[in-house]
């Protein structure tokens, strides 16, 4: 029942005061600090902002079964026994035994499964829910401090949502009492951990109500920064909080110099850039600057926040160009040197990864010594930092300078032994790195002699099939840059038909990534006879209907180098090649023209294939570009033009006899 009459605060016992002791700070490294002082200061103990990579719990029903190891009865200790008595005491009906089992309570590590078995068994947990719906504000102040402290256990947390104990919770959050306030707020944050209670809480309304508390003074907001920040694993949630103006609150909360309150707020912003409309509201917010501030400031768990939070947001180029506009690349490379914080290096390599993306970016990373730092990390870190790390240089190789750096700075042996790994993010940034390293005839001989094109080869048989696509482009200037690029290829045991084969793949990208690797395969006339015995130009034909521009392009280079082998021109035109290669030349890329008109020019070799050039109207196309500034374009268009009008001319001789 509720309780009868109350006391005065000042006579409250001090277990129940605001003031009473420290409580841990939550972070991603567990920070704990001392608070004291403010109403709703102290209240924050045991709490918990969620840190996990690029996670989104939008499906709030699709929890984890959680295990719970309860003791045998009798190895009960006399803690448990005695957590019973008081709960029993809390529903005896009189306020002042209620308010001294509230108190005694707290004496105990309710952060203990012990305890926490103790509470629930007794039926604990719906007497403390109970509580917040009396009229005594000293019985919800006590019964929040218990209920903040158990629901720092998964299973409580799941229990609390088969109770319904959210709603009395969000009840409070209107309050006019402030350390109510508090105290509900961060108890929600501990509860919404567990995705049933994060949909409880926008049922209830909690959602506008905690967005409301940001307005409040700073350690008010502090509480409901936290509670949002759990409740922000779930997408509808995010919704909401932007429909209730949360961005420009978080955007003024992020001005601020109080490290307790920022955590929290970055937090959200955190979770918010998972998503690109979210994103495009936090950088027109102006937050990417003050994030970037923030990495200056004398606190790795802030630090590390706000590198994982800008990770999310590079993932838009215009996020990258705030990055750099702020001076943040320097700060960003210089915190590469916490290598024991995986968690901070995992957040600045994936930033630096995607600002790499840019090419603006990358002279200034080279500069910044960016490259020696990316693959002295190469080894010796978790597989979610080596992806970043991995895609970090991939992106950077595209400049010859960074390319020779990662070969002078002993990179391309780590990135060659992790080939040997079973992650496919990983594997695809490290085969993109290798190809780009490739390019580098100096680098080549160096993968070469570690064995790795034998590797990425083997990366072709890869049931994933992004996996395949980059091991295929990675091969390409391998090939193309090998001292023995024939041998080379034809000392892989049955090498040529698995690469023929993936021509069947339903991935375009994969599709292109091999008619690549076979237009310099082909260079190599052993290896083009092979190529052709396993019946590359039907299937090379069988593709030439693609609308897709990457693909385009290198079929025709594919195309244009398979036709010097025996009647293959001939079986190119029998395929039904000819007829939509002429279609190619009504595109607007300039790249497919070139490798088009040079796979016509090959074709037009064969009468037959003459004709049905002529037919289709490659003759006014090709007259147009015979004026192009590109002389290989220029010349294949002119040989064409000129096979054609030689077939004429015979045909018309043939005629008159």
């Amino acid at each position: 029942g509720k309780p009868g009459s109350t006391f005065p605060l000042a006579t409250m016992p001090n277990s129940l005061k605001a003031t009473k002791k420290s409580s841990a700070l939550p972070s991603s490294a567990s920070l704990t600090q001392r608070r004291t002082g403010k109403p709703g200061s102290g209240s924050a103990s045991a709490l918990q902002i969620p840190n996990e990579h690029f996670s989104d719990s939008d499906t709030d029903e699709s929890e984890e079964e959680i295990e719970e190891r309860r003791p045998a009865t009798t190895d009960l200790p006399p803690e448990y026994w005695t957590i019973q008595k008081l709960v029993k005491y809390l529903s005896g009906g009189n306020q002042t035994a209620t308010i001294i089992a509230l108190c005694s309570l707290r004496d105990f590590d309710l952060r203990a499964e012990i305890c926490q078995f103790a509470i629930r068994d007794v039926g604990g947990l719906e007497v403390l829910v109970n509580l917040l719906e009396t009229d005594d504000v000293k019985c919800k102040i006590g019964a929040l401090h218990i209920l903040q402290e158990i629901c720092s256990s998964p299973a409580v947390t799941r229990a609390v949502a088969d109770t319904g104990a959210v709603t009395p919770m969000v009840a409070l959050l209107g309050d006019d009492n402030e350390q109510l306030r508090c105290l509900a707020a961060t108890t929600i944050a501990n509860c919404a951990a567990y995705g049933r209670n994060r949909r409880a809480v926008r049922r209830a309304g909690g959602i506008n109500k905690l967005v409301a508390l940001l307005r409040a003074p700073p350690h008010v907001a502090r509480c409901g920064a936290l509670a949002l920040c759990s409740c922000s694993k779930s997408v509808k949630n995010k919704d909401r909080m932007v429909a209730a103006g949360a961005i420009p609150l978080l955007a003024a909360l992020l001005k601020s110099d109080n490290i307790d309150l920022l955590l929290p707020v970055v937090g959200i912003l955190e979770e918010c850039a998972r998503l690109p409309a979210h994103r495009k509201l936090v950088r027109e917010a102006g937050m990417v600057p003050d994030l970037v501030d923030h990495l200056r400031r004398d606190s790795v768990d802030l630090q590390t926040r706000c590198a994982s939070a800008l990770f999310k947001c590079a993932e838009d180029l215009e996020t990258t160009v705030l990055i750099r506009n702020q001076n943040g690349l320097a700060p960003l490379v210089g915190l590469l040197s916490n290598v024991g914080n995986h968690d901070l290096v995992w957040g600045v390599t994936g930033t630096l990864w995607k600002c790499a993306g840019l090419p603006e970016n990358v002279p200034l990373l080279f500069d910044l010594k960016a490259v020696d730092v990316l693959v002295s990390l190469l080894q010796g870190q978790a597989e979610d930092v080596l992806v970043n790390v991995a895609g970090a240089l991939a992106a950077l190789a595209v400049d010859e300078k960074c390319r020779k750096s990662i070969r002078s700075s002993g990179g391309i042996d780590p990135l060659v032994r992790l080939l040997s790994g079973t992650n496919h993010a990983l594997l695809i940034n490290v085969t993109h790195a290798l190809g780009k390293c490739a390019q580098d005839p100096e680098s080549m001989a160096v993968i070469d002699k570690l064995d790795g094109v034998r590797l990425l080869w083997s990366l072709l048989k890869s049931p994933n099939t992004e996996a395949q696509a980059a091991a295929a482009w990675a091969i390409s200037p391998c090939i193309e840059n090998a001292r023995d690029a024939g041998e080379m290829v034809r000392s892989f045991v049955g090498g040529l038909e698995l690469i023929v084969g993936l021509l069947r793949s339903p991935s375009i990208n994969v599709q292109a990534a091999v008619c690549a690797a076979i237009a310099n395969i082909a260079r190599d006339e052993e290896n083009l006879a092979v190529i052709s015995d396993h019946g590359v130009v039907p299937l090379l034909g069988g593709l030439a209907p693609t609308t897709d521009l990457l693909l385009r392009r290198h079929l025709a280079d594919a195309i244009a180098q398979c036709c010097t082998w025996g009647a293959n021109r001939t079986a190119f035109g029998a395929a039904g090649a000819v007829q939509p290669l002429v279609n190619y030349l009504r595109c607007s890329d300039p790249s497919v023209h070139r490798s088009t008109a040079r796979a016509l020019n090959q074709l037009s070799h064969d009468p037959e294939n003459c004709v049905a050039m002529h037919n289709a109207g490659v003759v006014r196309l090709l007259l147009d570009m015979v004026g192009a500034t590109d002389e290989v374009l220029q010349e294949a268009a002119a040989s064409c033009i000129a096979s054609i009008r030689q077939l004429a001319l015979r045909a018309e001789r043939a005629r008159l006899g």
